[in-house]
């Protein structure tokens, strides 16, 4: 069975080659290099590939033709979002965005409650880590660095933003520490709700017409602190235009009995998933989890 194992794809070799491409075309020339490659990683018909092509055919029910044709399309908009995120850290062009749900998020730093931000590897939420410039609060994002800590020591380098700070999940367990940290300042952790390590304490929950496992860890987190949790998506819309939307923080209590604990995660995480399973429906080409996500955890 294929899982996901915290591992990233790229190189520092190939955002490298597409910053050189930036500073010395611009963003166009970039985007048009894009198509190649996402052919490249078409043709290799492994893992991801499968993977993108059951969720269209299978889960959306799109036709054969579609669903191979937005494998591909799959490909090329993942490859812009990583663009993107160079693009927009290292001010290489401007983009516009529209933002549903804004006044949350300034109402989490108006009242100083802080705040838990939860997305899922849909979109593109490393984006919108910088263009949530306007809430005025140090945002701290949550991620997985897997064997890729090069490629995020050298996005380090080129971003400019200094309300913005990375904190890596270590199996040493000390980014709990610097979470804590975030929220004894009352500041807004970021990460994602949809990926998870062997031995992560997890809940099933209807996902497309079939029970998927999604990590309990970080609603668990904010119930401990007693912060606000709202569910955060930036949906790339156009070349240089975003979609940007929030609900309204919630604060959550779960009891102290594991079995009335679990069913209270699971009805939790539904809220969740329902704005993924929205999300999706939206913007089918802008889901990047390429592995079978209904099998983890099984």
């Amino acid at each position: 069975m294929a899982t996901w194992d915290g591992k990233s794809k790229g190189s520092k070799a190939g955002y490298s080659f597409f910053v050189f491409i930036l500073r010395r075309l611009g963003v166009w020339p970039t985007y048009i290099v894009l198509y190649p490659a996402a052919f490249y990683y078409f043709i290799q018909y492994n893992q991801a590939w499968k993977a993108i092509y059951f969720i269209l055919r299978n889960k959306l029910g799109f036709s054969f033709l579609k669903s191979v044709t937005g494998v591909y399309k799959n490909f090329y908009i993942f490859g812009q979002t990583l663009v993107d995120r160079v693009i927009v850290m290292a001010g290489y062009g401007k983009f516009t965005f529209t933002f549903e749900g804004e006044e949350n998020l300034i109402k989490m730093v108006h009242e100083g409650t802080g705040g838990l931000l939860i997305s899922a590897h849909l979109g593109n939420w490393e984006i919108a880590g910088h263009l949530l410039y306007r809430v005025k609060a140090k945002i701290n994002i949550v991620m997985f660095e897997g064997e890729h800590e090069k490629v995020k020591e050298y996005l380090d380098q080129v971003k400019g933003e200094k309300n913005i700070n990375v904190i890596a999940v270590k199996e040493d367990l000390s980014h709990l520490y610097a979470i804590n940290d975030a929220f004894e300042r009352k500041e807004l952790v970021c990460m994602h709700g949809d990926r998870f390590l062997p031995g992560t304490r997890v809940a099933a929950v209807p996902f497309l017409g079939e029970d998927a496992c999604f990590p309990v860890g970080p609603l668990l987190m904010a119930a401990k602190y007693q912060v606000p949790v709202s569910f955060v998506f930036a949906m790339k819309q156009s070349s240089s235009h975003y979609y940007l939307s929030s609900t309204e923080g919630k604060i959550f209590k779960f009891d102290r009995d594991k079995n009335k604990q679990q069913e209270q995660l699971k009805e939790a995480l539904s809220g969740f998933v329902s704005m993924i399973e929205l999300k999706v429906k939206q913007y089918p080409y802008q889901w990047f989890n390429y592995y079978n996500f209904w099998q983890i955890g099984k």
